[in-house]
């Protein structure tokens, strides 16, 4: 049964838009789902190599700009008075080479943090993204700044000779983010069960014993950040196809903190815990707009957060697991043998 859990959950979450027809939960659906893919991806460092990256946000931003700006175009002077003129290329492509800018980032800030560790690397991370929130906020003849990047066209699917259809509606959009989402789980889950999957696991459980037994530490963990670089990039592109604007706001810190919370307290290191934390975390504030104060709100969020990190410190995805898994039973001990002693 818990093999087939995974696919029932697809199942029934692709049933959604049947019985849920209010466009502004629709709406909650789609962003939190946008959201659940970009913790997924913080996951494979933070819970299958014990890296904490307080940056990936930056990810998300540069596959949100990159897929706008090759689906808009552009016509920017670089250094030397050299000027690059791009012609706006189809939706699908935009979100292909975000995926891909956003892994080339994620090789180059593992390259250069993964020589440090601890608070070393939560700090080159951090950084990354403010420079690049900087650089989208004054790169203006580039992202337009402050001014947001808008009218970002919707993303279309189709081939040529059979149609395009654009995915203007929220039922439409809920199904991509869908099966992105599956295809994410997928990805992510094929490689912690593999070889290299158990080598990140041995790099975070004893990286003196992996070590020593072959591990390379640094490609190991470089591949972990491409991937989840790359990852986080798709739901960036997805989010900005979406809203239909960006701007320097998308690399803001609490997004990154927001992906930590989904990670954390639905269970670090389980393929499902973004997911369910996720939308615990994703919905908490929708359910308690309707009847709370916008400061009230964020009271109730942050006393339910601490209420798990303390009742259950493993998170939620573990507890249930180990509420439900029964235990092997242990074997039943031999009688002891008894022993005649000859008296002389």
């Amino acid at each position: 049964m818990r093999r087939y859990l995974p696919f029932l959950s697809l199942l029934a979450a692709a049933t959604v838009p049947l019985w849920i027809q209010d466009p502004y939960f629709l709406n909650a659906f789609i962003t939190t789902g946008i959201f659940i893919i970009a913790a997924m991806s913080l996951n494979l460092l933070l819970g299958y190599t014990g890296q904490l990256s307080l940056g990936h946000v930056a990810f998300f931003g540069i596959g949100a700009y990159t897929s706008a700006l090759v689906s808009l175009g552009f016509n920017v002077e670089l250094l030397g008075g050299i000027r690059v003129v791009h012609e706006p290329w189809p939706v699908w492509t935009g979100i292909v080479i975000g995926i891909l800018v956003a892994g080339f980032f994620g090789y180059v800030v593992g390259k250069l943090s993964f020589r440090v560790r601890g608070a070393y690397f939560v700090i080159v991370t951090i950084s990354f993204a403010e420079v690049a929130r900087l650089i989208a906020l004054n790169w203006v003849e580039l992202t337009q700044g402050p001014l947001a990047l808008n009218s970002i066209p919707p993303v279309t699917l189709g081939l040529p000779g059979l149609g395009y259809y654009d995915l203007y509606s929220k039922q439409s959009y809920f199904y991509l983010v869908l099966a992105v989402l599956a295809v994410s789980y997928v990805v992510i889950s094929r490689l912690v069960n593999s070889r290299v999957g158990r080598a990140m696991v041995a790099l975070k459980e004893n990286e003196s014993l992996a070590v020593s037994v072959g591990i390379d530490v640094t490609r190991y963990l470089v591949l972990a950040a491409v991937v989840s670089a790359g990852i986080a990039g798709a739901a960036g592109g997805l989010y900005a196809h979406y809203l239909k604007i960006i701007d320097p706001d998308v690399f803001l810190f609490v997004y990154t903190v927001t992906m930590v919370i989904m990670v954390i307290t639905g269970g670090k290191g389980t393929l499902a815990g973004p997911v369910v934390g996720g939308l615990i975390f994703g919905f908490i504030p929708v359910f308690s707009r309707s009847f709370l104060g916008p400061e009230l709100q964020w009271i109730i969020y942050g006393i339910f957060m601490i209420l798990i990190v303390f009742v259950l410190p493993q998170g939620i995805v573990p507890a249930i697991e180990k509420w439900f898994v029964s235990p092997s039973p242990k074997p039943a001990a031999l009688p002891a043998q008894a022993h005649v002693v000859e008296t002389p």
